[in-house]
């Protein structure tokens, strides 16, 4: 139990003109064939020591059903790490690592995050996200973007958050074309 704060980071997947899925809900696009050659290459092993640095993941129910459904076809992408899904309705639990909680997300935050978890990453939906921000929960904003524009679908940010101020902390171009950004939210 860590008692303090955990460093929470909304970690979003966009086109360039901000759409987070189609109307559909489909996300193939997040799939590229665009190459950068002057781009990184991240290693498996890289990436398996940084989501070993993520202690909880949060989602709501329709990414949930998102992710079940995937898992179909490519595994469960959170491995045994702790999930929590937000969510008012009884979803189907297939792991021992899944959580479904039906308070609101600050009943989260004050009563589960902060005594047991360092590095939480809130992974969607668009509704989750703008609370987070909305209520000042989240600590920074690691933003992906595919090098596709889609033209409509379901837009990442609307007119309903308020103004906020962010401080870039980094910036990197992978070898498939996408890009991510890593912003801190001034509180």
């Amino acid at each position: 139990m860590t008692g303090a704060a955990p460093k929470i980071t909304l970690h979003l997947v966009a086109s360039l003109d901000g759409i987070i899925a189609k109307k559909d809900n489909s996300v193939s696009w997040f799939e590229t064939a665009d190459t950068y050659e002057k781009g990184t290459t991240v290693t498996e092993e890289d990436a398996t020591a940084f989501l070993r640095k993520i202690d909880c993941y949060v989602m709501g129910s329709h990414t949930y059903e998102h992710a079940l459904e995937l898992s179909k076809n490519y595994g469960w992408a959170y491995g045994d790490t702790p999930t929590i899904v937000l969510s008012q309705r009884n979803l189907p639990v297939e792991r021992n690592s899944i959580q479904v909680f039906s308070g609101d997300p600050g009943a989260l935050v004050n009563e589960l995050l902060k005594q047991n978890y360092t590095n939480v990453w809130v992974v969607g939906g668009a509704a989750l996200v703008k609370n987070f921000l909305k209520n000042k929960f989240a600590d920074e904003i690691r933003l992906s973007i595919v090098p596709i524009i889609l033209g409509d679908g379901l837009r990442l940010f609307d007119e309903t958050l308020p103004e906020q101020s962010l401080r870039l902390k980094d910036l990197t171009a992978y070898k498939n074309g996408m890009v991510e950004m890593v912003y801190e939210i001034k509180k």
